[in-house]
């Protein structure tokens, strides 16, 4: 069990029942033992944002629906119209969050914003420490062993120091098995930075400059990733063992985001380094910046195209029910002749009453 799964998910509190789709499982309830606020907090980071300031979102946030409420929307900059549709899905996700702040003080809404934090970053904590280890079964084929092998709780021998996660760092367009170029970015002399995407992030680690997007974010590792924090550590095998909900199925999750998988993929680039804390500042890793520019280009409109069929993939990975639901009737079927006849039927009917 990953150490950042919600197994002291709170209890629903009094906010006004809504209806449920009783043909799917719903999220998995569990005793309230933690403020919910710190929960919610926990999905926020890992599917909205995982770096942004709670309390300067919420209070920009309330500042435009109140006293800028009137101003149109071409007033505002592209960041401010992007930070505030990150607030909106805030208010979304947390239930009555709208109203409690509007009845708040100052104080209530900095104390609401400071255990939303405190959900974000507990939760990347845990995904942190939990991944650190897990990482190094997935880097190889199953049954095989690192050579040197790497110390699972110390990662100074990461990062570039060692053949296997030097070559997965290793900025696309580089040549890892460049031995100038290895020496240089083993040195420092060649500072990586955070929007220089590793080839982590491509299938079979495989990148064409003639074609970016090709295989980009469709790594085995990222799926592996992103399945032991949201599914359960046992579900990146083949035939998944858990016992207890994951985080997906108790936050209700259904889908992949875009920034879920911005998320991972920081997570996973971080574990591969020799950084030894996760810190937004570090110059090293440049860990915000590498989120940021992942999620900027996810999350822009000119590349939706790319990034829907993305989605797509992402989720038949990781949600099988999402599969099912989206796969088309095979032609010829059963299933598609009785369809059709129906289909039939009824316009010959919907004629004969004209």
């Amino acid at each position: 069990m990953s150490a950042g799964n919600e197994n002291t998910s709170p209890c629903t509190g009094t906010a006004p029942r809504q209806r449920e789709n009783a043909l799917q499982l719903g999220p998995r309830k569990r005793p309230c033992l933690s403020d919910p606020l710190v929960h919610h907090g926990r999905h926020f980071g890992r599917t909205v944002h995982a770096l942004c300031s709670t309390h300067a979102l919420i209070t920009n946030g309330l500042l435009r629906d109140g006293e800028r409420a009137d101003e149109p929307e071409e007033s505002f900059t592209v960041e401010e119209r992007r930070e505030h549709k990150i607030y909106r899905t805030l208010l979304s996700t947390i239930p009555n969050l709208e109203d409690r702040l509007m009845n708040s003080s100052e104080e209530g809404i900095r104390m609401i914003a400071d255990l939303i934090q405190k959900g974000v970053s507990s939760a990347r904590s845990d995904d942190t420490k939990s991944i650190k280890s897990a990482i190094l079964d997935w880097i190889v084929p199953r049954g095989q062993a690192l050579n040197p092998p790497i110390a699972r709780n110390v990662k100074a021998d990461r990062g570039f120091h060692h053949e296997k996660t030097g070559f997965l760092l290793c900025p696309a367009g580089l040549d890892w098995s460049d031995d100038e170029i290895k020496q240089q970015l083993r040195n420092g002399d060649f500072i990586v930075a955070g929007d220089q995407w590793p080839l982590l992030v491509y299938r079979d680690q495989v990148y064409d400059p003639e074609n970016p997007w090709t295989g980009l974010f469709r790594s085995t590792i990222l799926v592996a990733t992103f399945k032991h924090i949201f599914t359960s550590p046992s579900s990146v095998e083949k035939e998944p063992k858990a016992t207890r909900s994951g985080n997906a199925r108790i936050h209700g999750m259904t889908h992949v985001t875009a920034a879920s998988i911005a998320y991972v993929a920081t997570q996973a680039r971080f574990a591969l380094s020799s950084s030894p804390t996760f810190t937004r500042s570090d110059s090293v890793t440049d860990s915000e910046r590498f989120y940021s520019s992942v999620l900027e280009l996810l999350e822009d409109p000119d590349e939706e195209e790319e990034v829907t069929d993305l989605l797509v993939w992402w989720n038949r990975q990781v949600f099988p029910t999402y599969s099912s639901a989206q796969r088309p009737i095979t032609k010829d079927s059963a299933l598609a002749k009785i369809r059709a006849k129906r289909a039939a039927l009824k316009a010959q009917n919907l004629n004969t009453r004209v």
